[in-house]
């Protein structure tokens, strides 16, 4: 499997170097492999403007975890745009399995969507494609890809800052835009202006920070009151003196004491403030999760179907939405959407269903014939069984015959007069009690 990945490599434009000086049948373990060596991972993304040690963190994370659960295919529709089978391309395992060396389909999503609320876009840069030149081909057969961030923005193109996998650093590519899918944040007003919910709430958590970091200081805030006025020269130097003499008191002793005179007074002044900075804090935390339609519920686990709907409805929908739309709309061409291949998305709809309420709606699917056994086997984690009648789309509640079975799979009606074996589903009726009977 390594040699026939490498094979492919051999034969591909890559994102950073071109095709004339790739030669993997060179490729050595010390060259390649152990030159540039760090001690974290230097293609993983990491959220700038001090968001990484707020609470913003863990929203983001949480609906990048909720998008990367989705799934997301290569597939191929009918002419009602219809789903009919997965198409097995390099594109398709790029979404499901293996994005490339070093991250799955899963991690990638979550790569995406991170990149997409701390810089306001993420960029998907094919950084393996099966072709001479990307800038000569108009068909794409994606080997593996990358989240980059944009630095330079121009008419017909962007200067894009990748991670290279070949040296283990960053660096610097320009693409045509049409050759890398641009996925903008569908809630960039929210998250990316500069006066932003978002911005505002980092800001006062900020200052936040600011202020618990002088609470925890050792400093003592302190005022001493002399027996004498400091207004000449020679008496402030004489304070000066006796205040550097307590400071060495209280430096030297193990205990922290120092002793003044009878006649001093000292004021201590590191008392808490009190400010409506936590009341601001929380109103904007609330106006944010409004913003993004993103309840408490949803973190703490409590929330109930209705809730994870209208999250799903209004936080993850338009996020898997710009991910389908521009995967789509660049990476695969129009001859390629003229004969019915799209991406799609898939959420399993049982994810979030109790077992109370699944063995209800597996009759239901059951009965009116939407699911078959085997399917509802694997809903539940069961392997399918080799009955014939388990694959079939029947009511077994209710007592068919074999012949009934078969000529509602098939629409095959019987012999008539007219015709003989010929397709009519017209002829076709089911009376009340769900038994055919021919017209």
């Amino acid at each position: 499997m390594a040699n026939n990945f490498l094979d492919r490599l051999s034969h591909a434009w890559n994102a950073f170097r071109s095709r004339e000086d790739r030669d993997y049948s060179t490729r050595t373990v010390t060259n390649d492999f152990y030159d540039y060596v760090t001690s974290y991972r230097n293609d993983r993304v990491r959220l700038k403007g001090g968001s990484e040690r707020t609470i913003i963190a863990s929203i983001y994370n949480q609906i990048a975890n909720d998008v990367a659960s989705v799934t997301f295919e290569h597939v191929r529709t009918d002419e009602n745009g219809r789903f009919i089978s997965i198409v097995q391309s390099h594109l398709n395992e790029c979404l499901t399995l293996s994005s490339n060396i070093d991250q799955t389909s899963r991690e990638f999503m979550m790569d995406v969507v991170l990149s997409m609320f701390d810089e306001g876009h993420a960029v998907i840069v094919p950084v393996d494609v099966d072709i001479a030149n990307i800038n000569d081909s108009a068909t794409l057969d994606i080997l593996s890809m990358r989240v980059g961030k944009v630095t330079q923005w121009m008419p017909r193109a962007v200067r894009i800052e990748l991670y290279n996998d070949q040296n283990g650093k960053r660096e610097e590519v320009t693409m045509p835009k049409d050759k890398v899918a641009i996925i903008e944040n569908p809630f960039y007003s929210v998250m990316n202006e500069p006066n932003s919910t978002a911005k505002r709430l980092m800001h006062k958590l900020a200052l936040l920070d600011v202020l618990d970091e002088k609470s925890a200081s050792p400093k003592l805030d302190l005022i001493i009151q002399l027996p004498y006025t400091v207004r000449s020269e020679s008496r402030r130097e004489q304070a000066d003196k006796r205040m550097k003499d307590i400071e060495a008191q209280l430096a030297g002793s193990t205990y922290g004491i120092a002793y003044i005179d009878g006649t001093e007074h000292i004021t201590q002044l590191n008392r808490a403030v009190d400010n409506n900075l936590m009341t601001q804090i929380q109103y904007l935390t609330d106006m944010l999760y409004g913003q993004l339609g993103v309840p408490k519920s949803v973190f703490d686990g409590t929330a109930d179907e209705a809730t994870m709907l209208n999250y799903y409805n209004r936080t993850i929908e338009p996020i898997v939405s710009a991910i389908v739309n521009e995967v789509k709309r660049k990476f695969l061409t129009k001859t390629a959407r003229t004969q019915g291949q799209t991406i799609m998305s898939f959420r399993d709809p049982f994810r979030l269903v109790p077992v109370t309420q699944l063995a209800e709606l597996v009759d239901k699917f059951s009965r009116n014939e939407i699911l078959s056994g085997n399917e509802i086997r694997a809903i539940i984690g069961y392997k399918p069984v080799a009955d014939e009648r388990a694959d079939m789309l029947v009511n077994k509640n209710l007592n068919q015959s074999p012949e009934d079975i078969a000529r509602r799979q098939t629409g095959f009606v019987g012999e008539t007069s007219d015709d003989k074996g010929e397709f009519d589903p017209m002829s076709i009726r089911v009376n009340e009690l769900g038994e055919l009977d021919e017209g």
